[in-house]
């Protein structure tokens, strides 16, 4: 099979699609892989590492689109790719078509085959694809929560521990999944005092066994339990997924003008549009926001601020499923893998993925 891997041009985005070592075990498994001229050099990975490795290096992403069957990215295409997209290709990245239904719409017209990380599943119901990357944005939501109360940023001024005889801080995570988790974990490494909010009792208690009950609290998910978690939080962590759909916006701009000015957002949720009414998308250059004089961070690519670690793991996710399809083929690996079926986003000009067709609908 003939795999390409164009450079990522998302602001601030410095992961790749394969790595060195990926190229090798696609190469030697009989495949060619073509790789834009510089794709990996944002973290390390030079051309010649990957010329080492078996790859073909093209100095374009037109190239690069036009001379593979399959493309393996890690963003979604932009815009301005849109016109190397076609009938005949297929697309395994992330695609979070649920984000932007006007940007799905001119996506999905462009008829290409689009499999989406975020919902393919494995045998237990999880999302191995996707669960890499949360985990990653759930650790780098404290950082970023905690480096945002600063005072220079317009924070409240506020370190989230214990420190001596002064209180903690209050965390309050929305979503007790694997980027809930990861934050929640993190948060207790700091000492601060958490909130976990999730909509399954069972999960709750999962993660109560995991973590006991010192400076926690363990909460199910209404309107009433939500409002009050938010009113008394210095950081409120937006964890919410629901695989292929847009994010149900849970915490209302009511509640967020009930937060104390220089209290922090950070939603998770935003590459799905945002679990937050008063999220927009931002990026890297310019992460943050201020509403009601609660600072709001939504970068839709959290992950990308660690692009090396992001894309190892990655990598270490995704390879023996891209193996699959290249050794395969990709109809016959969506016709006996149900699980890389359910990736399957759009075709020929179609949504095909139920959260998808519910937003191409609306």
């Amino acid at each position: 099979m003939l795999i390409g891997v164009p450079t990522e041009i998302k602001n601030n985005e410095y992961r790749v699609g394969l790595t060195p070592d990926s190229v090798s075990s696609i190469v030697n498994s009989g495949h060619t892989v073509f790789i834009q001229k510089g794709a990996g050099l944002g973290i390390g990975f030079t051309d010649e590492n990957y010329t080492n490795s078996g790859a073909l290096i093209i100095n374009s992403a037109k190239e690069v689109y036009q001379k593979s069957e399959l493309i393996i990215k890690v963003k979604e295409p932009v815009e301005s790719e849109y016109e190397y997209l076609h009938k005949d290709l297929t697309l395994f990245t992330y695609l979070h078509l649920a984000a932007d239904s006007d940007m799905a719409k001119k996506f999905i017209e462009t008829g290409v085959r689009g499999i989406a990380y975020e919902t393919v599943t494995s045998d237990d119901g999880s999302m191995p694809l996707l669960a890499p990357m949360s985990a990653i944005a759930g650790q780098i939501s404290i950082i970023v929560g905690s480096y945002h109360l600063l005072k220079h940023n317009k924070g409240k001024g506020v370190l989230i521990g214990g420190m001596n005889d002064i209180a903690p801080r209050t965390i309050s995570i929305i979503g007790g999944g694997v980027a809930g988790t990861e934050a929640l974990s993190k948060a207790l490494d700091n000492k601060a005092h958490v909130k976990v909010i999730d909509l399954s009792q069972k999960r709750l208690d999962e993660l109560k066994e995991k973590f006991g009950t010192n400076n926690m609290e363990y909460i199910l998910s209404t309107p009433e339990s939500i409002k009050d978690a938010v009113s008394e939080s210095d950081l409120v962590i937006g964890a919410v997924y629901i695989p292929g759909k847009e994010a149900p916006q849970i915490v209302t701009s009511e509640m967020i003008s009930n937060m104390k000015p220089g209290s922090v957002i950070v939603d998770i949720s935003i590459d799905q549009g945002g679990c937050i009414e008063t999220s927009n998308p931002t990026t890297h250059d310019a992460p943050t926001f201020l509403v009601n004089d609660v600072v709001h961070y939504c970068v839709t690519n959290m992950p990308g601020a660690v692009p090396l670690t992001a894309t190892l793991a990655l990598n270490k996710a995704t390879l023996s499923y891209i193996l699959e399809i290249a050794n395969n083929g990709i109809e016959t690996t969506l016709n006996k893998n149900p699980h890389i079926k359910n990736g399957l986003n759009c075709e020929n000009g179609q949504p095909k993925h139920p959260g998808v067709l519910e937003i191409f609908n609306k």
